[in-house]
């Protein structure tokens, strides 16, 4: 999901190497495309001034501004696993978008720094779309002067199936309501050249990476599990736009799906991760983007990021 807002555009590359975690024998690297500065109160409709300077102590300056905004990220996490290499959602790549959206296409760099950071496109094995919002189906593919072809030759594309059934059979208008704006170039295509896999949505990719549901933001969204050598970690997709949201999970955004179930996923998403040493790897989180959920002295929860 993407609503629009100040977004700097492409990250410079010296940010790919620092942000890398291993968790038992897989590893996890982001790869960001760009970035935004957004009013809480825009993103989040319940959300109050007061409430997120309360937790300033730990979301400034790196998830927050100090005149009520929220950092927010756009970036792939590629993940290394039994030999594979498996990208997490594609951002927005470079493409015509509406004009709400102006400005947020990639100029290509991003495949760049996808390579630097040992994913290029040809190498990869396997492309997971936690949904299909625009913002994480981008490089799904690339103009290649006559169509749409897959950006990523060699790799089988996973979707969830109620997600992509959702999307294939709602009208445009609706498509560009709900964020999916670019399923017709960036998802139908896929299916031309057999590289779609519809899976359901607690599939395994590898013995150690599989999805898990947490609907409500789109109603097939899937989050990513990665379990390994004892350790644990999740990477969130859009069931948490911003860390704020783990100390308060009532704080929906304004294109989630549903929020009542969204609601319901963050705070199940916050009982099952609090105060246990699972990796919280946040889809849209600014760096250092994982940490930990863990309770604070009045009763509350908090994200602790990694230093």
């Amino acid at each position: 999901m993407w609503t629009g807002s100040t977004v700097s555009g492409p990250r410079g590359r010296g940010h790919m190497s620092e942000l890398q975690w291993v968790i038992g024998t897989a590893s996890v690297t982001c790869v960001a495309e760009q970035d935004a500065e957004i009013p809480a109160n825009a993103f989040f409709p319940s959300a109050a001034d007061a409430v997120l300077a309360a937790h300033a102590d730990w979301l400034q300056p790196w998830a927050a501004g100090p005149d009520a905004t929220v950092k927010i990220v756009i970036q792939a996490l590629c993940v290394e696993s039994e030999g594979r290499r498996i990208v997490v959602d594609t951002c927005v790549g470079q493409r015509p978008l509406p004009e709400f959206f102006a400005g947020m296409a990639n100029d290509g760099s991003f495949l760049t720094a996808l390579a630097d950071a040992g994913f290029a496109r040809e190498a990869v094995d396997v492309v997971i779309c936690t949904h299909l919002h625009f913002d994480h189906v981008g490089w799904n593919t690339m103009w290649d002067g006559d169509r749409w072809v897959p950006t990523f030759p060699n790799a089988r594309y996973v979707l969830a199936r109620p997600e992509y059934e959702h999307w294939r059979d709602a009208t445009e208008e609706v498509r560009a309501a709900g964020s999916a704006v670019t399923f017709a170039d960036a998802v139908t295509p896929l299916f031309d050249f057999d590289v779609v896999d519809l899976v359901d949505v607690d599939h395994a990719v590898t013995d150690e990476v599989s999805l898990t549901p947490t609907p409500g933001h789109s109603p097939g969204h899937v989050s990513v599990r990665i379990r390994s050598g004892g350790a644990e970690a999740l990477i969130t997709g859009d069931c948490v736009h911003s860390p704020v949201q783990l100390a308060e999970p009532d704080w929906f955004t304004l294109v989630d799906s549903d929020t009542e179930m969204s609601t319901a996923t963050r705070r199940a998403l916050v009982a099952e991760c609090r105060d246990r040493d699972v990796l919280v790897i946040g889809t849209h989180f600014p760096p250092p983007t994982a940490g930990h959920v863990v309770s604070t002295p009045d009763g509350g929860v908090r994200f602790r990021p990694l230093t």
